[in-house]
C-alpha cells in the first residue's frame, strides 16, 4: 500500500511536538479483527504528541485528554488505574534496568574501585533483585543478571550460564570479596570507610528520578556505604544525567556509578547487535564511548567474539550459539555493566483505541500501532509521553535520537525498509522488498565488475573489477518508496539511497571527516569493511554484496540493508557541508563538545537556519553533488532538479521553520 499525499506540519514546543504523519501502511501481515481502512496510509491524518507527568498521565487520561500513553505508568498508578471503566492496559517487557560502573583506572595518588575487576564483580551481589523485582516493582518486573530479559529468545542459548553463575543477592560475600581486593590495591579501612593514602574513598552516584529507578538506586547506594564506601548521590533526570555520564571522559571521574534504562524496541529471536552494544567496546557504548581523548574501556577477547557475532562468521547455529555463550561469559565476567530487571511495562490507553499491534517486546510502542490504530470517527491521535523534548534531546539521524522519547517519535515519521515481526523476532520487508542470494558460510559469490564502491575522499564511485567475491548479494526493491514523495512534496529516488550510502562511507574512510566524527567512523567500520560492492539495476532495485550469512536469510536481508531512507540527500548534503565543509556544527556529542560547535538539531531554530542557509548558497552556486549520484554512469539528479529541490526544502522552511523531511 503506498502513502496517500497530505499536507505535513510539525512544531517543536517546550511541552507539545505535533506531529501529521506522512507514512505508508504495513507491508506484510499483521491479523487484525478489521481492516483499519480501504485507504492507503495510516488510518489517522494527525497524531499529536504532548509531553504530560507521569504522576499525572492517569488522570489526563480518565479526563480525555489523551488516547495512549506510550511512557510506563508507575506501578502503583497502573494498579490504581486496572478496571478504570474506559480505559484499557497493555503490558510489555519494554525497559531493562542496568548499573553501569565507571572501570577507569583512578588518577595519581587516587583509587577508584571500579577499575577493579574483583570489586565490580563483587558489586552483582550487592544488588538485590528480587527485592527489586518484588517490592520496588510489585512483582512488574523480571530479575537480570545478563544483557538479556529472561523474555528473550536468546535466554534459552545462556540459561545454563545464568544458572551456573550463582550470582545472587549476598552482602556479606560481596564484602570480602571487595575487602580482598581492595587490601591488595593498597587501601585500609578505617572506621568502616576505604581509605587509599590517607583519604576516604568517595563514589559519585548519577541516580534517574522520573521512575522507579531512585528507589534502585538508593538500594545500591546503601549497600556501597556498608560495604565501606562513601556514596554522593546526584538525583538527575535525562538531560544532566546523560550529559554527566555519555558526553565525558571516563578518567575525568565526573561519575562512578549510574543507574541506566533502556527502551526495547523489537523483539529478535537470533540477537548480534545487543550483545556487542552493552558489552563490547567496539560498538561505543562502553565508558570512552570511542570518542577522541577519552579514556576508553578495551578488552580484545570481547570484541574479536563480538564482531564475530555481528558480521555472521560463524557456519552453523551451534557455532553461533557457542560464540554467543562465549561473549555473554566474557561480559559477566568483566562486569562493568551490572543487570538488574527487565520492567513490565503498563501503557495505559482509551478503550476506544482499536487496531493496536502489541509486539511481545514494545508492546504498543512497536512502528505497527500508530501506523494503524484509530478511534473510530475520530481522525486525529492525542499520543502523551513523559516528554517530547528535552535539553538533550537532537533529531538529527546521523548522531543523534539518543533518547526514548525522540525516537519513539522519530519511530513513526518514517518507514524502515525491514524490521522485525513483532511476535517471531525475524526480520521481515517493512517498506522494502527484498531476495536474497547466498554461497555462505563457506562458498563465495562473484560481485559483477560494474558493481561499484566509493573511493575514500574522492566523493566519487569506482568499478570494483574483476575477482572480488562476497559471501551474499540481496537485492533491494524500493518501489513502494519511490511511488511517493517526501514531506516537501519532492519524489523519494534512488539518489536518496545512493547519497545515504555515500554519507556513511565518507565519514567512517574519509581521513580528515573521520577525525572530526571519530566516534561515528570507528564504530561504523567493522559493519561496513563487510560490504564488497553495489550495483544499481533499475529504477528501483538496487544489489548489494555483503561478506555476511546467517542460517536465516531474513537476517542477511536486514544486516545488508545499507539506509534508513529515513532524510533526502539535499538535506544529508547540507548537513555534511555544515559539519566537515563549514565546521559550523556536529553530529554527534562529543564532536561538538570538542569543537565547540552546535550538535545539530533540525528541530531547533538555530540550526535549521544553517542548514537553510547552506541550502541558499547551493541555489547561488548552483552546488550539486554530481559525482556522489553520479552511479554505475548514469547520473541520478540533473542540475534543475537540484534546485528544485534546495527551493522545496526552503520553502518547506519558511513554513515551519525546521528541517525535519522524513519519507
Amino acid at each position: 500500500m503506498i502513502e496517500r499525499a497530505r499536507t505535513a506540519r510539525l512544531h517543536l514546543r517546550a511541552l507539545a511536538l505535533l506531529l501529521p504523519m506522512l507514512l505508508a501502511a504495513l507491508v506484510g501481515g499483521i491479523a487484525h479483527a478489521a481492516p483499519p481502512s480501504q485507504e492507503p496510509g495510516p488510518v489517522v491524518d494527525t497524531v499529536f504528541f504532548k509531553a504530560f507527568d507521569v504522576d499525572r498521565a492517569p488522570l489526563e487520561l480518565k479526563q480525555g485528554n489523551m488516547d495512549l500513553y506510550l511512557f510506563g505508568l508507575k506501578i502503583q498508578a497502573a494498579r490504581a488505574l486496572r478496571g478504570t471503566p474506559g480505559i484499557r492496559i497493555y503490558e510489555a517487557p519494554a525497559t531493562n534496568l542496568s548499573i553501569i560502573l565507571n572501570p577507569a583506572p583512578g588518577r595519581s595518588g587516587e583509587l577508584n574501585p571500579f577499575s577493579i575487576k574483583k570489586v565490580r564483580q563483587a558489586v552483582q551481589y550487592l544488588v538485590n533483585r528480587e527485592f527489586v523485582v518484588g517490592d520496588i516493582y510489585r512483582g512488574m518486573a523480571l530479575p537480570m543478571v545478563t544483557h538479556l530479559s529472561p523474555a528473550d529468545f536468546d535466554q534459552l542459548t545462556v540459561y545454563d550460564q545464568v544458572r551456573q553463575s550463582d550470582i545472587r543477592y549476598d552482602p556479606e560475600f560481596a564484602r570480602s570479596m571487595i575487602k580482598g581486593a581492595m587490601e591488595e590495591a593498597g587501601a585500609t579501612l578505617v572506621d568502616k570507610v576505604w581509605n587509599f593514602e590517607g583519604r576516604p574513598i568517595r563514589l559519585k552516584f548519577i541516580i534517574r528520578t522520573e521512575d522507579e529507578r531512585r528507589e534502585v538506586g538508593d538500594l545500591l547506594r546503601k549497600e556501597l556505604e556498608g560495604a565501606g564506601f562513601l556514596v554522593t548521590p546526584a538525583y538527575q533526570t535525562f538531560a544532566p544525567a546523560i550529559f554527566t555520564v555519555y558526553s565525558s571522559d571516563p578518567a575525568a571521574f565526573q561519575w562512578h556509578l549510574y543507574t541506566e534504562g533502556w527502551g526495547r524496541s523489537a523483539p529478535d529471536r537470533y540477537d548480534f547487535a545487543t550483545i556487542n552494544q552493552m558489552t563490547a567496546p567496539w560498538m561505543g557504548n562502553m565508558p570512552g564511548w570511542r570518542a577522541s581523548g577519552f579514556w576508553q574501556y578495551e578488552n580484545e577477547e570481547l570484541d574479536e567474539v563480538g564482531k564475530r557475532i555481528f558480521t555472521g562468521a560463524f557456519a552453523s547455529l551451534e557455532e553461533r550459539n557457542e560464540l554467543y555463550r562465549r561473549a555473554t561469559a566474557i561480559g559477566m565476567d568483566e562486569s562493568v555493566r551490572i543487570w538488574v530487571a527487565t520492567i513490565i511495562n503498563s501503557f495505559a490507553a482509551t478503550d476506544a483505541l482499536v487496531n493496536v499491534t502489541e509486539d511481545l517486546v514494545a508492546g504498543p510502542k512497536a512502528p505497527w500501532t500508530l501506523r494503524e490504530a484509530s478511534i473510530p470517527g475520530k481522525k486525529e491521535l492525542t499520543i502523551g509521553h513523559l516528554w517530547v523534548w528535552t535539553e538533550r534531546t537532537t533529531w538529527n539521524p546521523i548522531g543523534g535520537f539518543g533518547d526514548v522519547y525522540s525516537t519513539d517519535i522519530w519511530r513513526n515519521l518514517h518507514d524502515a525498509p525491514v524490521w522485525n515481526h513483532p511476535f517471531t523476532g525475524i526480520p521481515m520487508p517493512f517498506r522494502a522488498g527484498y531476495q536474497v542470494e547466498t554461497a555462505g558460510p563457506q562458498g563465495k559469490l562473484d560481485v559483477p565488475s560494474d558493481a561499484v564502491t566509493l573511493v575514500p575522499g574522492s566523493d566519487r564511485w569506482k568499478s570494483v573489477g574483476s575477482g572480488v567475491q562476497a559471501t551474499s548479494k540481496v537485492t533491494f526493491d524500493y518501489s513502494k518508496y519511490f511511488q511517493s514523495t517526501w514531506h516537501h512534496g519532492q519524489p523519494i529516488t534512488m539518489a536518496d539511497v545512493v547519497y545515504s550510502i555515500y554519507q556513511s562511507f565518507d565519514i567512517a574512510y574519509d581521513d580528515e571527516k573521520a577525525r572530526i566524527e571519530t566516534a561515528i567512523a570507528v564504530t561504523a567500520r567493522p559493519y561496513l569493511d563487510t560490504f564488497q560492492g553495489f550495483r544499481v539495476l533499475d529504477d528501483n532495485r538496487l544489489e548489494v554484496y555483503v561478506d555476511f550469512w546467517n542460517f536465516e536469510d531474513n537476517y542477511i536481508a536486514s544486516y545488508a540493508s545499507p539506509t534508513a531512507l529515513s532524510m533526502p540527500w539535499e538535506i544529508l548534503w547540507a548537513m555534511d557541508t555544515l559539519v566537515f565543509d563549514k565546521r559550523q556544527g556536529a553530529y554527534s556529542a562529543t564532536a561538538a563538545a570538542r569543537f565547540q560547535v552546535p550538535w545539530i538539531s533540525l528541530v531547533m531554530d538555530r540550526d535549521a537556519r544553517l542548514v537553510r542557509n547552506v541550502l541558499r548558497g547551493f541555489i547561488r552556486s548552483g552546488d550539486l553533488p554530481e559525482s556522489i549520484l553520479t552511479i554505475g554512469g548514469k547520473t541520478l539528479v540533473s542540475a534543475q532538479e537540484a534546485k528544485d529541490r534546495y527551493q522545496a526544502v526552503l520553502d518547506w522552511w519558511e513554513k515551519h521553520k525546521l528541517m525535519v523531511i522524513s519519507n
